[in-house]
């Protein structure tokens, strides 16, 4: 499938965001480890989430999905049923991470796997510490597919230094902990995104987060205490729409001459907005209304305007709070003025594609001045981005990233391998016409 993306038209109006694909994740899951019955609005229907619901479903959980409302019948945390077949993830690593964490609580055996990008993802950094609390897991090579067998009930209290601070490795470790025989604690060396401990706390869960200082970094502590009796309650919530969405509609309103656009209740987690840090950073104009708190998460409206920019340096802390948004940033690094430079994200090379090398080889072809980095790129702005043809290499940021250069760049800019973008963004390219951007999608 091949979407060709042309320059000459401003972006303007209204759009709403589909819903948080880590809140989507998250909800259905725990959803299904309750007791009773959930409902879950605004939920995003997407390739990654169907991918959670077809497992939930395996494991003996009741789901229906009416347009964007979810309904679960919980089955409580020790109330799943071992699958009779391998758990297929697809490519979403949210799904294979969370879903180890929750069958390890449950202690239920099972394979997970998914498709060969997934495959290539690190699972090391979960299968370690879960054998430190007992479970029965293994990897290939450190990579899916894994397997679990049926485990020892409760599991061992896990007191753990993530390597990296990674919101799908803390939620996997959270979500076992909660077969624990005592409290578990997690230390991160940055801040990631903390939608689990809000969620589960909310569903009468103790998890706490603090803030440490050392004389290093900034370090910050999550701490779970296993319920008793075992159980959590169910939710019923709308899901504030997603950020990681938000930032291609940001991008191109803020590279499109004449732009001007307003986006309806955006989650605003502090985990989650990096990116927007960066860019107001390098003088976007972006102003936020209507802020508000939805479900225990920040919520607002957000208005983009057209903007000159100038370059930035992202490194440290920063990097984890907008991880899934670098390529689209390097996209707004493009079209500023100077040199920005990206370092300390090296775990971009473990994404759905290397997007280090990726994104470097996709500008490259776009006539841009990247330089690639063992830990990150630089790129040299100068508002002149060649059009051409781009391929997406099996990665949906990517993909709706370029697509998004094309708005702003001399000529069309034609992307092969369109199709991933209904990973995590079904509705992308209608949301973006509907604001008069020049897609077609063949």
């Amino acid at each position: 499938m091949k979407l060709t993306s042309s320059p000459g038209r401003p972006l303007q109006g209204t759009a709403a965001l589909p819903g948080d694909k880590s809140l989507s994740h998250r909800a259905a899951l725990f959803a299904a480890l309750a007791e009773g019955e959930s409902r879950i609005d605004n939920f995003l229907v997407s390739g990654v989430t169907q991918a959670m619901l077809q497992a939930l479903a395996a494991l003996g959980v009741s789901w229906q999905l009416a347009d964007s409302t979810l309904t679960v019948q919980g089955r409580g945390l020790r109330g799943l049923q071992p699958p009779v077949a391998p758990l297929d993830c697809g490519n979403s690593a949210t799904t294979i991470r969370l879903l180890a964490g929750a069958l390890a609580a449950a202690g239920v055996p099972a394979i997970l796997d998914g498709s060969p990008g997934l495959r290539r993802r690190p699972m090391e950094r979960i299968v370690e510490p879960l054998q430190q609390m007992g479970v029965p897991i293994q990897a290939e090579d450190g990579r899916a597919p894994l397997s679990l067998q049926a485990g020892r009930f409760p599991l061992c209290a896990l007191d753990y230094a993530l390597p990296v601070a990674s919101a799908q490795v803390k939620t996997c470790l959270l979500l076992a902990a909660l077969a624990g025989d005592g409290p578990t604690t997690l230390r991160e060396p940055g801040l990631s995104r903390d939608h689990t401990e809000r969620m589960l706390g909310s569903m009468g869960v103790s998890v706490t987060r603090e803030k440490i200082n050392s004389s290093q970094q900034d370090q910050y502590e999550t701490r779970l205490v296993p319920p008793k009796p075992l159980g959590l309650k169910p939710i019923n919530l709308s899901l504030p729409g997603d950020f990681s969405s938000a930032a291609f509609l940001i991008t191109a309103a803020l590279i499109t001459p004449g732009s001007i656009m307003t986006l309806k209740e955006v989650g605003l987690n502090p985990g989650r907005t990096g990116l927007l840090d960066a860019l107001l950073a390098m003088g976007a104009r972006i102003q936020i209304t209507a802020q508000s708190t939805r479900n225990g998460e920040p919520v607002g409206d957000l208005i983009v305007k057209h903007s000159q920019l100038h370059a930035a340096q992202v490194a440290g802390g920063q990097v984890s709070r907008m991880i899934d948004e670098f390529p689209v940033f390097a996209i707004a690094a493009a079209f500023a003025d100077g040199i920005t430079t990206v370092k300390d994200a090296a775990e971009l090379r473990h994404k759905e594609s290397d997007r280090i090398s990726a994104l470097c080889q996709e500008l490259d072809s776009l006539g841009v001045n990247v330089a690639e980095f063992p830990d990150g790129f630089s790129i040299h702005g100068s508002g002149i981005v060649r059009g051409g043809i781009v391929q997406a290499q099996d990665d949906h940021r990517l993909a709706m990233s370029l697509a998004v250069a094309g708005l702003a760049a001399e000529e069309p800019v034609i992307l092969q391998g369109a199709k991933i973008i209904s990973e995590s963004f079904p509705g992308f390219v209608t949301t973006m016409q509907n604001l008069g951007a020049d897609l077609i999608l063949r």
